[in-house]
């Protein structure tokens, strides 16, 4: 995976983010979700360096990033403290300003980078999700069930940490079966690599960045809305036509409700569309991030 890409750390004052680098053109992030790390990008990658310099990195938290040690009040796991991080990297790499794109939980880190760092982000695509905001805030029965982990990732420590550390690759493979249509849409090498990075530490970093959405995120969330502050870039959300978050939510008219300029539309599949929609989702980013 990642062929002829620049594999590196770079140490950010007490956080080191994990990254791959390589392409040619305008700057482009690739983010991550749960449970996983940079690996998911891989299928789609060589289509995106043609047109843009890839950036693929690991959160906070997950694959050989650092997961330092948390707080009460889960600051260290915020999303603004995860986007601030890959603001950072960007900004050490030497791209001032750049586009975005993020799965899962890196979507909801782009969703607050493009808050909060309105002059930076140049167009946003996220994947398969809603606002975070919109998720805990219209929970249901239905909700509950087929996103279970939202509310057992956050029970106090050390819970969910125990339970998924007791087998770990068997609740890798839960996952995956329970969000994912293709179980063979996974390659060997990328499902090497979330078995690999699912350690103890990243299982209760994770658990954290879970209690941190739960919690802080969603005040930094209602301080947003309070104040009226929406996304400034153009947004693109994108959906699995299988999966959960585009049979419950009107996602295109969720995601309005944080920026003037949304477009989005479902693609085959289920959560995981850079590994089960590759093509489609490919196009999908180069159609809005490049020739838009």
């Amino acid at each position: 995976m990642f062929e002829n890409f620049k594999k590196d750390k770079i140490k950010l004052g007490d956080i080191v983010i994990n990254y791959v680098i390589d392409g040619n053109g305008p700057p482009l992030l690739l983010l991550h979700g749960y449970p996983q790390t940079h690996a998911i990008w891989h299928k789609i990658v060589p289509g995106l360096i043609e047109k843009f310099t890839v950036v693929a990195s690991d959160l906070r938290g997950y694959g050989d990033s650092s997961k330092p040690k948390t707080t009460e009040d889960h600051k260290p796991y915020s999303k603004r403290e995860m986007a601030k991080d890959q603001v950072l990297l960007m900004k050490a790499l030497g791209f001032n300003t750049f586009y975005v794109a993020g799965h899962d939980r890196g979507g909801r880190v782009a969703h607050r980078m493009a808050l909060d760092h309105p002059n930076i982000i140049k167009k946003m695509a996220v994947l398969d999700i809603a606002p975070t905001y919109t998720m805990y805030k219209t929970a249901d029965m239905d909700f509950a069930k087929a996103y279970y982990h939202w509310f057992f990732l956050i029970q106090p420590y050390d819970i969910p940490e125990r339970m998924i550390g007791a087998d770990p690759l068997f609740y890798l493979n839960k996952k995956f079966g329970q969000w994912g249509r293709d179980t063979e849409a996974f390659t060997k090498e990328a499902f090497d690599e979330y078995v690999r990075c699912l350690t103890p530490d990243t299982i209760h970093a994770s658990c954290e960045d879970y209690r941190a959405s739960a919690s802080i995120d969603i005040k930094h969330d209602q301080q947003d809305i309070d104040n009226k502050n929406k996304i400034k870039c153009p947004i693109l959300c994108i959906w699995g036509q299988k999966g959960y978050v585009g049979r419950k939510y009107d996602v295109v008219s969720e995601w309005k409700k944080w920026g003037d300029h949304v477009e989005g539309y479902g693609l085959p599949g289920g959560h995981y569309l850079p590994e089960e929609a590759p093509k489609e989702t490919l196009q999908a980013l180069l159609n809005f991030l490049y020739f838009n």
